[in-house]
């Protein structure tokens, strides 16, 4: 055998040998670096070259140093990037697929790869490709500093070792897959069991941020919410960067980021350059993929690495599984919130409905509608105005922040952009959710408060605008888009009470004025009876005593007659003095309530027993009031109870004239008999309330209470 052929045997069995080096490797599953790095030295040894390199092709269209022999180890280290492009080994091999040649750098070489390779003096070098399941993955080069081409076997010795990597590089990122799998499939499985558990949605989404950071070993992950007016709200945030985007943070959306391109597109979006709007000026590389509720876009999930560790192509699938979880996961709690808001909902429309129904005062009602409003939304302030022909608006009500600076009674001129105007001049409801362009006195009172959003709704009563409700908040997110239909459902119920109350008012007005023409007239009655035919009357028996006295002693049978008829006269005069004193009692008008029941006790049929506590003279109406229960409750038990006593008690010491009378009779009255309904109606015009308590065998009782305060100051 000649020395060609020994060297030639001994070339063949060192290139053998050191392929079954780097075979047992493979076999073993020995991890990608230790291969990488054993290739290339099994490379520097076989072959006579002075540098040795493995590169891994990025999606961005740089390539990755993964191992270094030789000179390459100072010249490129294992991590060094370079961009493709121009005329060098890595470019080539990269557009054509194929192994390439480069015999002389100084000559023909281009782009970041050859000016490299040109400074640090390579002279001769080839590269092969790494093809990985029919991917181009990588390549392996080599390169010498003589002067002198490589030998031309170099590329399909070369090519050996290519083999040996992509079956390393594909068993491992088998393993590393199935790996991922596994993991990815646990995180899904603990997100979906708290998605099964409806967990709280911040717990649900700070877990999936965590899963998300720890699988894709990324600086940062977020998820971030939409909001209505154009901006995003982080929700949540894991990574050795959430402190740039902690939870809370508001940003209005635009220009050239992750979240603006989810938000514009709705589909994934992915981002390896710088940013404007990453968490970090060092993390610039980040995908998003959208949160999609119930088929409208709710928010976006991000994840953000820096530039020397680019995303993977996979990212957004993966993060796609995790947003169909998220999905369902809000879609749970938003309606779980919104069967919980309804019910909140209800339950403060029936309070409210109650006092409606009850008849509450109108004050009382606003104030009840603007607290349950107050409860409900997501505000700190809360008012109600009614509206003047002339546009001045009252406030009735207010509640939260609005108490110091909307306070009950006071007046505001609508004009300008505000919530107030817009309601009155458009009868409509309305929202401003920027107070930059508001105006008006209203707009700069908000302001000067931090009000950032409200919304306003009109109360209509009876086809007629009445007035307003509104609510605001000095949060940074606007109110929630149904806060008007939510307002709305209030202002129905408003509009009866107001209605109600108005009615109420008009009675009582209607029911004052009766009773006010029925006294003047008994008055008037009285006041003509003793002027006119009471005084006739005793004109007539004076006139007659005179005829009887001047008769003639034989006219005996006469003057018996005329005297007959004198008495008739008196007891005739008696009787019709006694008539008017029930109209309208004079000792009433003179002497007040108690003198006049003690004088009515007196010309009772039955004993009346009087106990009262009251100083001084009463309004007028209310002692009117208060003579005539006492007079038809006497009259009642003297002709129809059989009692034998009627016990008054009459307290007047505070606000209210409470006047008790109470009988020891048969019982049983008529509480809707046209005397005591009569009764009833003077004195609720007076705002009073009458009680009848008669059961059979217990006697007859009567309650009044009238306010005092509300019939003027006493005489």
């Amino acid at each position: 055998m000649g020395t060609s052929q020994v060297q030639e045997t001994r070339v063949l069995a060192d290139e053998q040998a050191a392929l079954r080096r780097v075979a047992t490797l493979v076999a073993r599953g020995t991890q990608q670096e230790d291969v990488f790095t054993a290739v290339i030295e099994e490379v520097g040894r076989l072959f006579p070259i002075d540098l040795a390199s493995l590169c891994r092709y990025e999606s961005d269209g740089s390539l990755t140093w993964l191992a270094s022999w030789g000179r390459a180890v100072d010249l490129f280290p294992a991590g060094t990037r370079r961009m493709l492009g121009g005329n060098n080994l890595g470019t080539i091999v990269f557009e054509t697929g194929h192994s390439a040649r480069i015999d002389s750098y100084a000559e023909s070489s281009s782009g970041p790869i050859g000016v490299d390779a040109k400074a640090a003096g390579i002279n001769s070098s080839l590269a092969t490709p790494i093809m990985v399941e029919g991917r181009l993955w990588g390549v392996i080069a080599a390169g010498s500093l003589e002067h002198r081409p490589l030998p031309p076997d170099a590329e399909t010795r070369l090519a050996n070792f290519t083999e040996l990597v992509a079956t390393a590089i594909a068993n491992s990122e088998s393993r590393a897959g199935l790996a991922q799998l596994a993991q990815e499939q646990a995180a899904l499985r603990r997100v979906a069991t708290l998605v099964a558990y409806g967990v709280p949605p911040e717990v649900m989404f700070s877990a999936v941020t965590g899963e998300v950071g720890k699988l894709l070993s990324v600086e940062y992950a977020g998820l971030s919410r939409f909001e209505p007016d154009g901006a995003v709200t982080v929700v949540a945030g894991s990574g050795t960067r959430g402190d740039r985007a902690p939870v809370g943070r508001r940003w209005r959306l635009g220009g050239t980021n992750v979240s603006t391109l989810v938000f514009e597109t709705g589909h994934s979006a992915r981002i390896d350059g710088s940013g404007d709007a990453s968490p970090s000026e060092e993390i610039s590389s980040g995908v998003g993929t959208p949160v999609v509720v119930d088929g409208r876009l709710w928010g976006v999930m991000e994840a953000y690495s820096s530039m020397d560790a680019p995303l993977p192509a996979d990212t957004e699938a993966r993060l796609a599984s995790f947003t169909d979880l998220l999905a369902t996961a809000i879609a749970n709690a938003e309606s779980r919130a919104a069967l919980t808001r309804l019910a909140e909902e209800q339950a403060a429309l029936r309070r409210v409905a109650t006092l409606v129904a009850q008849g509450a005062a109108p004050e009382a009602v606003f104030a009840a509608v603007t607290e349950e409003i107050g409860h409900l939304l997501p505000v700190d302030s809360a008012a109600m105005g009614r509206f003047a022909p002339d546009g001045t608006q009252t406030y009735v009500a207010s509640w939260g922040r609005a108490v110091g600076w909307i306070p009950v009674g006071s007046q505001w001129k609508t004009g300008g952009r505000n919530i107030g105007t817009l309601v009155f001049e458009t009868g409509r409801p309305v929202r401003i959710d920027d107070y930059a362009d508001a105006s008006g006195m209203a707009a700069d009172i908000a302001r000067e408060q931090g009000i950032r959003s409200s919304v306003g709704t009109p109360i209509i009563v009876e086809g007629r605008l009445w007035g307003s409700v509104g609510a605001a908040s000095s949060g940074e997110a606007p109110l929630p888009a149904d806060s008007e239909a939510r307002l709305a459902s209030f202002t129905d119920l408003l509009a009866t009470a107001i209605s109600n109350a108005e009615t109420r008012a008009e009675l009582a007005a209607s029911r004052t004025r009766i009773v006010a023409a029925g006294d003047e007239t008994r008055k008037r009655i009285e006041r003509d009876l003793h002027d006119g035919t009471q005084q006739r009357l005793v004109s007539l028996v004076l006139e007659l005593g005179a005829v009887q006295a001047a008769m003639p002693f034989e006219l005996g049978a006469l003057e018996r007659r005329l005297g007959h008829v004198s008495e008739e006269l008196t007891r005739v005069f008696e009787e019709l003095r006694e008539l008017s004193h029930g109209i309208h009692p004079a000792i009433l008008s003179k002497g007040g309530l108690v003198p006049a029941l003690r004088s009515l006790g007196r010309r009772s049929a039955i004993p009346m027993e009087l106990e009262s506590h009251a100083e001084g003279r009463l309004p007028e109406p209310v002692e009117v009031a208060a003579y005539y229960v006492v007079s038809e409750a006497l009259t009642n038990a003297a002709k129809h109870a059989h009692a034998s006593v009627v016990h008054v008690d009459l307290d007047a010491r505070g606000a209210t004239l409470r006047l008790a009378v109470r009988d020891d009779g048969i019982g049983g009255a008529d509480s809707q008999g046209s005397g005591l309904l009569g009764l009833s109606d003077r004195i609720e015009a007076l705002g009073g309330t009458l009680q009848v308590t008669s059961r059979a065998g217990k006697g007859t009782a009567l309650l009044i209470e009238i306010p005092l305060d509300a019939q003027g100051d006493h005489p």
